[in-house]
C-alpha cells in the first residue's frame, strides 16, 4: 500500500514538472504601436490660420518574430523505488485487541445473564401462577369436600334426630295405644260386668216354660233411662219358643230400674241383651 502511494506522488510530481516547462517556454505575443505628432502651438497676438494636419504617418512594420522551437521534454528520470516501509507491531494493540475481547465476552456473558434471569424469572412466574391455580383447585377440592363431609354429617344428625324423633313418637303412639288398649280393656271388663250385673237381675225374675227343651237364645234390644228405668224392651231376636221370649220380655220389665254402672260414660240409652236359659 505504502509503495502504490509513493508511486502515485512522483507520478504527480514528474507531471507538475512537464506542465511548467511547456508554460515558460510559450513564444511571446507580437506588440503593436500608434504614433501621434503633437500639435503646435498659436501666437498669442493673433490666430494663424489652420495649417493642414499631414496624414497621419504608419507605423513601419515590425519583424515577425520567428517562434522559437519547443524544447523537448526530458525523458523522464528513473524513479527510485521507495522502500517499504516496515510497520512496527503496536506493543499495545494485542493489549488493546485482547481488553476489546473480553469486553465483547463480558457483554456476551451479562447479556447472556440477562437472558437466563428472564428466563428463569419467566419461568418463576409461570411456576407461581401454576401454584396459584393448583392451589385454587386444591383448596376448592377441599372446600366441597368440607361442604360434602358437613352436609353429609348434618344429614347424619337430621336422620338420627328424625329417628329419635319417629321412636319417640312411635313409644308415644304405643304408650297411647297401650294406654287406650288398657282403657278400653277397663271399658270392656266394665261394660261386661254392668251388662252382666243387668242379665242377673233379668233372670232372677224370668219364669222359664215348663218342657223348655235345649238352650235357645232371644236377643232383645231394651230402651231405658239414665237412671234405669225402662222405657221399652223389644225383642231384636226370637229364641224360638214364644213362651220363653215373654217370660224373658216379662222378667226384663220387671226389672226396672236396671243396674246403673259403675262409670257413667257407659251408660247406654239402648242396650243388646241376650238370653240363654241355661246360662
Amino acid at each position: 500500500m505504502a509503495f502504490l502511494l509513493a508511486l502515485a506522488v512522483h507520478a504527480a510530481f514528474i507531471a507538475v514538472l512537464v506542465f511548467s516547462i511547456r508554460w515558460q517556454n510559450r513564444p511571446p505575443e507580437p506588440v503593436t504601436a500608434e504614433l501621434y505628432a503633437p500639435p503646435a502651438r498659436a501666437p498669442v497676438a493673433e490666430a494663424p490660420e489652420p495649417t493642414p494636419i499631414p496624414p497621419k504617418a504608419e507605423p513601419p512594420p515590425e519583424p515577425k518574430a520567428e517562434p522559437r522551437p519547443e524544447p523537448k521534454p526530458e525523458p523522464p528520470r528513473p524513479v527510485a523505488k521507495p522502500e517499504a516501509k516496515v510497520e512496527k507491531p503496536d506493543p499495545r494493540a494485542a493489549e488493546i485487541a485482547l481488553k476489546a475481547k473480553q469486553e465483547d465476552a463480558r457483554k456476551k456473558r451479562e447479556a447472556q445473564e440477562r437472558e437466563k434471569k428472564e428466563a428463569e424469572k419467566k419461568e418463576a412466574e409461570k411456576r407461581e401462577r401454576k401454584e396459584a391455580e393448583q392451589r385454587a383447585i386444591d383448596k376448592k377440592k377441599a372446600d366441597e369436600q368440607k361442604q360434602l363431609a358437613e352436609a353429609r354429617e348434618r344429614q347424619t344428625r337430621e336422620a338420627a334426630a328424625m329417628r329419635a324423633q319417629a321412636e319417640r313418637e312411635k313409644a308415644a303412639r304405643d304408650l297411647q295405644q297401650r294406654a287406650l288398649d288398657a282403657e278400653a280393656a277397663a271399658r270392656a271388663r266394665a261394660e261386661a260386668d254392668y251388662i252382666r250385673r243387668i242379665q242377673t237381675k233379668v233372670k232372677g225374675n224370668v219364669i222359664l216354660p215348663p218342657d223348655l227343651g235345649g238352650n235357645p237364645e232371644a236377643i232383645f234390644d231394651v230402651v231405658q233411662l239414665p237412671t234405669g228405668e225402662i222405657i221399652d224392651a223389644v225383642l231384636k231376636k226370637s229364641s224360638g219358643v214364644r213362651a220363653y221370649d215373654d217370660a224373658v220380655q216379662r222378667a226384663i220389665v220387671k226389672s226396672s230400674p236396671l243396674p246403673r254402672p259403675e262409670r257413667p260414660d257407659l251408660f247406654q240409652r239402648t242396650l243388646t241383651l241376650k238370653f240363654r236359659p241355661q246360662d
